[in-house]
């Protein structure tokens, strides 16, 4: 209320301002006694009109602040979800759509810090669970051998099994924090894409026996890429591996190397299983997403193989497309060795 006061203040010292002068200029004789009635009569019509003006105007004008101050207060104790409200064609408006614009970013900088921290949390819990599982079976097994329980070649074996996961597991993360980091760089050898593609799908070939699932494999040749003949094998095998996992028993895996767009080759692998669920389908690359959430260590891995696959492909100036089911389908881009 003092602002108002204020304004209304000054319109008084104006008018009275005025009236002295009035007065002045009627002792001078400047002024007869009817002028001045007159002249009095205007500064006091005026006086009446600039206070009802001011008083409209400023009560809008406190009220404007007012909002804008709790607007404020409520930004400071936590509630990003505070808006002004304000809107107004002058300088004022102004201030208050560029604060609005500003909590505006402090709520979405604070959604998104939710989202990584429960990505986060997520994160450690997956790697716990992943850690855990071969962790305990070692143990088991070693305990086993130390009493004299079990054969003990077998649960040897078995434990060189869970420290090869392992093993595997710390690869992948440190593969994956090289990725996420952007230090990861694909080598510049050249690469024959059709002899990687074969070599993956004769390693896979008694995995695909066990599972009733037979790999068909179609090319024109060879395809010169440049990069790591070692990781983007890698790549091809995860792929593969995935296709024959979640392919009917009895059904075809099929490979596809062509389809050039530019200079461009495509690998495109192809199952008869259920395919990508469009609801995940943008996240699927991301770090342990798993399409099925009943899928565990034992059957669906750690969930790190199609983002490490992204992510080496991409290094390698590619990309990995995932197709919406049914049927499974991803296609791996490269670009052709000039």
């Amino acid at each position: 209320m003092n602002l108002r006061w204020r304004i209304l203040g000054s319109s008084a010292a104006a008018a009275a301002v005025a009236s002295a002068a009035v007065a002045i200029a009627t002792e001078r004789m400047l002024l007869d006694p009817h002028d001045r009635n007159v002249m009095l009569a205007v500064i006091l019509g005026g006086f009446v009109m600039a206070v009802i003006v001011a008083s409209a105007l400023s009560r809008r004008l406190i009220s404007d602040l007012e909002q804008m101050a709790d607007t404020a207060t409520r930004l400071a104790d936590g509630d990003l979800t505070a808006r002004t409200g304000v809107v107004r064609r002058d300088e004022l408006g102004t201030t208050a759509s560029e604060f609005d614009a500003m909590a505006c970013q402090l709520e979405e900088a604070a959604r998104r810090r939710e989202a990584a921290e429960e990505e986060r949390r997520l994160l450690v819990a997956s790697i716990s669970h992943d850690l855990r599982t071969p962790i305990a079976a070692i143990q088991a097994a070693l305990e086993a051998v130390e009493d004299g329980i079990g054969d003990r070649q077998r649960l040897l074996a078995s434990a060189q099994r869970d420290v090869s996961a392992l093993t595997g597991l710390v690869d992948d993360l440190f593969l994956l924090a090289q990725l996420d980091a952007g230090r990861y760089e694909a080598p510049a050898t050249v690469v024959d894409l059709a002899e990687v593609v074969d070599d993956a799908v004769e390693a896979l070939l008694p995995t695909a026996a066990v599972a009733g699932v037979k790999l068909a494999v179609r090319t024109t040749g060879s395809r010169l890429v440049k990069g790591s003949d070692r990781e983007l094998g890698r790549v091809v095998r995860n792929l593969l591996d995935n296709a024959i996992r979640h392919a009917p028993q009895g059904s075809d895996v099929r490979v596809d190397i062509g389809g050039e767009a530019g200079r461009h080759v495509r690998v495109r692998i192809t199952d008869e299983g259920p395919g990508f669920d469009e609801q995940i389908i943008d996240i699927a690359t991301e770090a342990f997403v798993r399409g099925d959430d009943s899928r565990n260590r034992a059957t669906g891995g750690a969930g790190l193989g199609l983002s490490i696959a992204a992510g080496v492909v991409k290094a390698h100036g590619g990309a990995l497309v995932l197709r919406p089911g049914p049927g499974g389908a991803v296609e791996m881009e490269l670009p052709l060795l000039a």
